[in-house]
């Protein structure tokens, strides 16, 4: 594993090396290129020449055990207790980061939340996680997009469609997608019974034409005009597409836009990331039908998180982590949660990996 690492630590620092030359620098795509792979690498070499310094420590103190001077001994039997666990847990968050990429990982996604069990209130929760979604994007600098949705009557929604543009957004929100229930009192419930609802999260990572085509002889085009509020001309003009993939059913609709074209161009983005999705599902069922998973791998079918509000606690059911502050986490303090579930399903990962090596 060293000789691996010692090789990408020599890759980036060409890749250092070359940001500072000036051919580089003047070809703006090759620049972008240099500085990507350089960024993606930064992380694990940061980690190996934090492993090398507190083992090469380690090391010594480990000789010093053997030193004349009686001090020397004191304070390395005094020293290896300390050093030993942080390098042993270094070493683990190398195999970790030494895993395989997911190639998705550095793309961009479309977030869906769609309402599920409990009426009005499970849209008012969907609007809710929407909501969560889209302030935890802003805290991390990413870019949004509204491409749909379709309200309730109670104030909620029934569905969204949102993208959220970024680096390695993908990376970090793949494991959101499930089932999310919440447990509270409804602001309709006069007998102040709690009550139990539950919101769809999907997260699929955008597609290029080049991981995808699409026969446009597929696809059928209806334009209507747009619904629920919008700006002026957004509802009174035929504005709104909806798309068909004929050979799939998969239906996808946007209406954000005044302009037709630029409506059609986002549902087509929609449609794509779904078909894409599609396909990454069947090649992961397929896998799984190899080898049974344990639980806990993310499934769509699987209720992931429990919002429980009269107890201010949030229960992630896959990894077992709790955390309160419900108003927090509804305002988009997430990443803690969002940290905890890569980290969880990483080391799965590698378990998975030497248990079959």
């Amino acid at each position: 594993m060293e000789d691996k690492l010692q090789e990408i630590e020599q890759r980036f620092e060409r890749l250092t090396a070359d940001l500072g030359n000036p051919e580089v620098i003047a070809d703006r795509g090759l620049f972008s290129q240099v500085a990507k792979e350089r960024a993606q690498l930064e992380s694990l070499v940061e980690t190996f020449r934090e492993y090398k310094r507190l083992k090469a420590e380690l090391d010594e103190y480990r000789t010093a055990l053997d030193d004349a001077d009686a001090e020397m001994r004191a304070m390395a039997r005094e020293e290896i207790p300390r050093l030993q666990p942080k390098v042993e847990e270094l070493n683990e968050r190398l195999k970790i980061l030494l895993l395989p990429r997911d190639p998705n990982d550095e793309r961009s996604v479309i977030l869906e939340v769609r309402a599920g069990a409990g009426g009005d209130e499970a849209g008012l929760f969907a609007a809710e996680l929407l909501r969560m979604y889209l302030r935890y994007a802003e805290r991390k600098g990413w870019k949004t997009s509204l491409m749909d949705s379709s309200d309730n009557a109670a104030g909620g929604i029934k569905d969204a469609s949102v993208t959220i543009e970024g680096d390695g957004v993908f990376s970090f929100l793949k494991y959101e997608s499930g089932v999310h229930r919440v447990q509270r009192v409804p602001a309709t419930e006069a007998q102040g019974r709690i009550h139990t609802s539950t919101a769809t999260v999907s997260v699929m990572p955008e597609a290029e034409e080049v991981d995808l085509h699409i026969n446009p002889a597929d696809i059928q085009m209806d334009v209507m005009r747009s619904t629920g509020s919008g700006g002026q001309s957004v509802n009174t003009t035929d504005s709104a597409v909806r798309l068909t993939h004929k050979p799939s059913g998969v239906v996808v609709k946007c209406q954000q836009e005044k302009s037709q074209i630029k409506n059609r161009a986002m549902a087509l983005k929609m449609l794509r990331a779904r078909l894409y999705e599609m396909e990454q599902e069947k090649q992961r069922s397929a896998r799984d039908a190899q080898r049974k998973s344990q639980v806990g791998t993310g499934d769509r079918s699987e209720k992931i998180r429990t919002y429980n509000f009269p107890q201010d606690r949030l229960t992630d059911h896959r990894i077992g982590l709790t955390r309160h502050n419900l108003a927090a986490v509804m305002d988009g303090d997430i990443e803690d949660m969002v940290v905890a579930c890569r980290t969880f399903f990483q080391a799965e990962a590698l378990r998975q990996q030497q248990a079959r090596a």
